[in-house]
Formats: C-alpha cells, structure tokens, sequence
C-alpha cells in the first residue's frame, strides 16, 4: 500500500524592513563614501607639476652633463700628455743607451786607430791589403759617428786637448804638434787630444807714431 505525499506548499519570505527611499537614491546617484573618494585621489594619477618646476630640473641636469663631460675630457688631456711624456722619455733612454753601447764599442777599437795611424806614418799603409782593411775600418766607425779632432794650427781648446807643453808666452794659443789624436762621439768626448801648444802668429799691433816734441817745440814757439 503506497501513500502519495500531498502536494508542498510554496515557501514565501516576507521583509518587513522598511527602506529610506531617499537613502537608495543618493547611493544610486553614484556618491561614494568619503573613506572611497579619498582612496581614489591617492591612487589616481599625480597632478601635473608647475612649468617652471620642470624647466629648473631639466637646466640643472644639463649642467650636471656639462660638468661630468668636461672633467672627463680634461682627464683625457692629462692622459694623452702623460703617454706622450712618457714616449719621448722611453724614446730618449732608447737611443742613450744605444749611444753608450756604440761608444763603449769604438772606445776599445781607439788603439787600434793608434796603430794603424803610426803603420801609416812609417808608410806600411801605402799600398797592400792592410791598407784597404784600415780603409774600411775607418769608414765604418765613421758612419756610426766617431770624428776625430786635433790637428796642427787648430786654436787650442782645453775641454777637447791636453797640453804637454807649451812653448811661448802663452798669447793666442794653437796646436803645434799631435802626439795623439782626440776623439768624439756624436756629443761625447771619448778621449782628449794630447798636443804641444804654441803661440800663433797674429797681426802686428800698429802704434801711433810718437809725436816729435822738437817740432812741437818749434811750432809753439
């Protein structure tokens, strides 16, 4: 035996609250509360700022460059002088070093220089292949730039000879004899020249003829 349930009754909920009619319309017409709007101002976007302000900003940022750009350009200066500086002085002590080692070189060769010029004194250098040997050696260390110095009638010079000895009183005085050459190279004397020094013949010195005090006495009186 099956029993059929009677049919449900609908289910009515009744409000009873009474609603402000002019409350919902001022919520309709969109005002917001005062916590909201100020919420909204805070996070909107920021007002504009005043012209001037803008301009101050934008010269105190291109003096700001100006200032970093010319520091770094007078930093460049320093060091484009300091590596040119330093180029002449590497350059300097190059070609010093150079120079020593050349004139160390042609130093030890000057008693060889010694000989041969005595060979060719006595006449062993006329003719044969010491000649040509000789010929050559003195051309090479020519080229490299040794001058020799100290010849017969040449003013003396006391920072490139070395007297010996002197004949005469001393007045103008010149080379008489070479007992050794002297030589230099480039600006450095590697050895004086040792010479006898005389008195050069110079120009008679001319006096005034002396006045004749006969003739004198004769005119006055």
């Amino acid at each position: 035996m099956t029993t059929e349930n009677p049919e449900q009754e609908p289910i009515t909920i009744v409000d009873k609250r009474k609603i402000d009619p002019s409350e919902f319309e001022g919520r309709s017409a969109g005002s917001a509360p005062q916590g909201e709007g100020a919420e909204s101002g805070a996070d909107g976007a920021a007002a504009p700022a005043p012209a001037g302000t803008e301009s101050g900003n934008g010269e105190a940022l291109a003096d700001a460059i100006a200032a970093e750009l010319a520091e770094r350009t007078a930093d460049l200066q320093r060091l484009t002088a300091e590596y040119a500086n330093y180029r002449r002085r590497v350059e300097r002590d190059r070609k010093a070093a150079i120079d020593s080692a050349k004139s160390g070189v042609v130093s030890e060769l000057l008693g060889v220089l010694d000989d041969l010029d005595r060979a060719r004194a006595h006449g062993d250098l006329e003719s044969g292949p010491l000649k040509s040997v000789a010929d050559k050696l003195a051309d090479a260390l020519t080229k490299q730039g040794l001058q020799e110095f100290g010849t017969e009638g040449e003013p003396f010079d006391p920072t490139l000879h070395e007297a010996v000895q002197h004949e005469g009183e001393g007045h103008n005085p010149v080379i008489g004899v070479v007992m050794r050459k002297g030589y230099r190279f480039g600006d450095r004397v590697l050895r004086h020249a040792l010479v006898g020094v005389t008195d050069g013949t110079g120009d008679p010195v001319e006096t005034p003829d002396a006045p004749n005090v006969g003739d004198d006495a004769d005119g006055i009186a």
